[in-house]
């Protein structure tokens, strides 16, 4: 199948991006601080932050005040943070995307990860779940390998376009699992949801809150799940990881991060890294990041980094991979 996968993006206007001085922390933080978020108020990512921002603003005595800059798949969040730095009260929450596969999938994103961004800590991770119809003649993860092993398009899937999470996470255990299936791109979940049902297409990766109503009805099957660990909205779902012949260590999840612009003063960082650390190991905060579909995954910056460096390279492989179909 001779697609073409890159989408390319033309961005209204530069990021002026200026070298900063370095924040310090004497005092900090002496007023309100900006958090800004690149998806719509009441988005998933949007409430993540909000949840995480109410219990910081307990903790450091200051206001925090959600900025919220949708566009770009949350590329134009990290560009106003950036425009917006200067400071040290200015910082960002993003999901993976900005961080890890925007470079590959658009002409400029008006900054550079590695140059211009500092993380700070991993937020939450929120997984997908391999779904299919309860009618559907696969009734495992090892079923369904072998059915799509038959040919390429003996196993139609669902997502909502080309390079979305969805559409390189099946790309990429089809990759692990060494099959080949045919992509049908829709425009939103609840149409690749009611092809799913309605018979039109075998199976989709979805959100496991977007599946569980379907399961609870007796109308749809979730075969595994792409976390490396157990998921808490759906515990018994199995993991894809180590099952049907795929690698132990397969991954792939969504996740969510708290960053800052580059010259943050270290101390700076080490004190959000901290207090967010304590915010995510609270059981009532956990509980609710669970009910939105997410995972409390704390973490040092330096693990973030590894994250960032390592999921870019995942997915990129991915990326070069449908790009050569």
């Amino acid at each position: 199948m001779n697609t073409q996968f890159t989408r390319r993006v033309a961005l209204a206007g530069a990021v002026a991006l200026m070298a900063v001085p370095a924040f310090g922390q004497d005092g900090w933080p002496t007023g309100p601080v900006r958090v800004f978020v690149g998806f719509p108020a009441g988005s998933s990512p949007d409430t993540l932050a909000r949840i995480v921002a109410d219990e910081l603003a307990q903790r450091l005595g200051q206001p925090i005040v959600i900025e919220n800059r949708p566009g770009a798949g949350g590329v134009i969040g990290i560009q106003q943070m950036l425009v917006s730095a200067g400071d040290g009260h200015t910082f960002g929450t993003t999901i993976n995307g900005p961080l890890t596969t925007a470079q590959r999938m658009m002409d400029s994103t008006g900054f550079d990860v590695e140059a211009d961004i500092l993380p700070v800590t991993l937020i939450a991770t929120s997984p997908l779940v391999l779904a299919v119809s309860a009618d559907s003649d696969v009734d495992d993860l090892a079923s369904f390998v072998d059915a799509a092993g038959v040919d390429a398009e003996a196993i139609a899937y669902g997502s909502v376009g080309q390079g979305s999470g969805a559409h390189l996470t099946a790309e990429l255990f089809a990759t692990e699992a060494g099959v080949s299936m045919l992509h049908i791109p829709f425009t939103s979940y609840a149409e690749v949801t009611t092809s799913i049902l309605g018979g039109e297409i075998d199976a989709g990766f979805m959100a496991p809150s977007a599946a569980l109503p379907y399961v609870e009805a007796g109308t749809m099957r979730m075969l595994g799940i792409t976390s490396s660990e157990p998921f808490a909205q759906a515990p018994d779902v199995p993991l894809i990881a180590g099952n049907a012949g795929l690698p132990d260590d397969f991954r792939a999840e969504l996740w969510n991060a708290f960053i800052a612009p580059a010259g943050t003063d270290d101390a700076i960082i080490d004190r959000l890294n901290t207090e967010i650390a304590d915010i995510l190991a609270d059981p009532t905060v956990q509980e609710q990041l669970v009910n939105i579909g997410w995972q409390a995954a704390p973490g040092s910056a330096d693990d973030l980094r590894a994250r960032i460096v390592e999921d870019t390279a995942m997915w990129g492989a991915v990326i070069d991979r449908v790009e050569a179909q």
